[in-house]
């Protein structure tokens, strides 16, 4: 249900010259709803004129637009975690850009309204499964944002050579105008085609439109872009570093790790496929290991790590154990861990802390399967669990469940591509009605819903096997599934094959 406030708002933007010539006369309280509505219907020019009329020092995409899909605007799916209109974004930094212009022209004698002094842009998701033609993902808006931050600086530039000579004032004195900042904070994706135009944004450190990131994802960059990337961020508010796809090696991430201590307020470090092999590294494999696991060890706010696909068999001791502070996220999809690895991982500080835990893609035969089990007997506070790809047949499920169920606060669990028939599912449902909490279960299609038979289950990354499934059986089981819960009373819970629904929890959402 709309608010009688906000079905106000949409009308008086519905009269652009109207609400224009209004907005000097309107209460500063009513600026948030005009903004929401302007947004959420796509009304760019209205947005312009708010943003550079804007009575308050800060405006926040995330205040004003995180929980107004959900409360306005149900059913019109426009929240802000969902597709951010690419217009709408454009028009926001285009208005900010024109204010500066105008302001840095008029320093002497400001005309305009604006009070606006940061703009928050942080939290527009990159989901490019669900964006679409009109959303913006996170790549384009950091070169949106860079290209406004490098056109602020150089008109800035130009005025300064236009009025170098008329600078004196009538005592000599030089008569420079009141400094014009806008701090923008931002979530930051850059990879090699956008790595200079960011670079160069990042190091236009006088350019009144600043940017600061608060996460900061890198892909496809060598050691040095990366390490250059880093040193141009502003340490304060940096929480997460997601570095992907770089190919660093042992020795890069040896380069690259050092430069995270910079940042005092970092707690999340996501280092999947770094192309990290403990095989490849026989000669100096222990001192890099000693000197990686040295420099983890300084980022004492760091609460997730995320190793996926690295080879670190028996490398896990070595790696955590300088963290003084327990982690909540631990992903070590494909890590080809070993039994002491796992049982290292069941004595440390950080298993009764864990929330988050993946070791998707291990190979759990028993010498692997029991120090899992005890794994999960001491991971008390676990919400959600990844083992998808483990070659779980029915019978070792069945012998992990005890551990499973002592999970008590389990709330998310990943089983797709193991292979499960449908007996062992109906196990599965009924041991884990102990787990009140439990409310997502990705399963696999069982292996007795194929036509014919296969080598093995289709993987989280390949539908290989997608045509061999017999799609009328398949149904019957996931109806026969779903009437299971809604008997035992949890029809509330969420039981499916599909990824889709496998949401990306980390410690900032669990």
């Amino acid at each position: 249900m709309h608010s009688l406030v906000f079905l106000c708002a949409r009308r008086l933007l519905g009269n652009r010259p109207g609400a224009r010539h209004a907005l000097p006369f309107l209460p500063s309280e009513l600026y948030p709803v005009l903004f929401q509505a302007a947004f959420l219907d796509g009304r760019v020019l209205a947005l312009q004129d708010l943003v550079t009329t804007w009575p308050f020092p800060l405006l926040s995409f995330q205040c004003l637009l995180g929980h107004c899909g959900h409360q306005q605007h149900r059913g019109h799916h426009t929240r802000l975690g969902d597709k951010p209109n690419k217009l709408c974004v454009q028009a926001v930094i285009s208005a900010v850009v024109s204010h500066l212009r105008q302001a840095l022209e008029e320093s002497h004698q400001p005309t305009r309204q604006c009070h606006l002094r940061v703009l928050d842009m942080t939290g527009l998701q990159d989901d490019d499964t669900n964006r679409g033609p009109e959303g913006m993902s996170l790549w384009s808006g950091t070169v949106a944002l860079a290209k406004a931050c490098l056109e602020v600086a150089k008109h800035q530039t130009e005025l300064q050579k236009r009025n170098s000579k008329r600078r004196k004032g009538p005592s000599g004195a030089s008569s420079l105008p009141q400094p014009i900042s806008m701090e923008i904070r931002a979530d930051l994706f850059v990879n090699s085609t956008s790595y200079s135009v960011l670079r160069d944004a990042l190091q236009a450190t006088t350019s009144p439109m600043r940017l600061r990131c608060r996460d900061f994802h890198a892909e496809e960059l060598s050691v040095a872009g990366i390490v250059g990337l880093l040193e141009c961020l502003d340490p304060a508010g940096v929480r997460r570093v997601d570095l992907r796809f770089n190919n660093l090696g042992l020795a890069g991430l040896c380069v690259v790790v050092p430069q995270l201590s910079r940042f005092p307020d970092l707690l999340s470090l996501k280092l999947p496929y770094s192309n990290v092999d403990v095989r490849r590294h026989a000669a100096g494999a222990d001192a890099g290991f000693r000197r990686l696991a040295t420099h983890l060890g300084k980022l004492q706010s760091l609460r997730e790590l995320n190793l996926g696909s690295s080879r670190l068999s028996g490398k896990l001791r070595q790696l955590l154990r300088n963290l003084e502070a327990p982690l909540e996220s631990l992903e070590l999809a494909f890590c080809y861990l070993l039994p002491g690895d796992l049982a290292f991982l069941s004595q440390s500080l950080h298993a009764p802390a864990l929330k988050k835990l993946d070791l998707s893609g291990h190979h759990f035969t028993e010498s692997l399967l029991q120090p899992l089990r005890s794994l999960l007997e001491n991971c008390s506070s676990l919400i959600h669990l990844d083992l998808m790809e483990c070659q779980l047949t029915d019978s070792r499920l069945e012998a992990l469940l005890p551990s499973l169920c002592r999970c008590s606060r389990l709330r998310c669990l990943g089983l797709f591509g193991n292979p499960l028939s449908t007996p062992g599912l109906k196990t599965l449902l009924r041991q884990t009605s102990v787990l009140q909490d439990l409310c997502l279960v990705v399963y696999p299609y069982p292996v007795d819903c194929y036509s014919r038979e296969t080598p093995r289950p289709p993987s989280a990354s390949s539908g290989i096997f997608e045509d061999t499934l017999d799609e009328e059986r398949f149904t019957a089981v996931s109806a026969e599934l779903c009437r299971m819960l809604v008997s035992s009373g949890r029809d509330n819970a969420m039981w499916t094959a599909s990824l889709c629904r496998h949401g990306t929890l980390d410690y900032f959402t669990l």
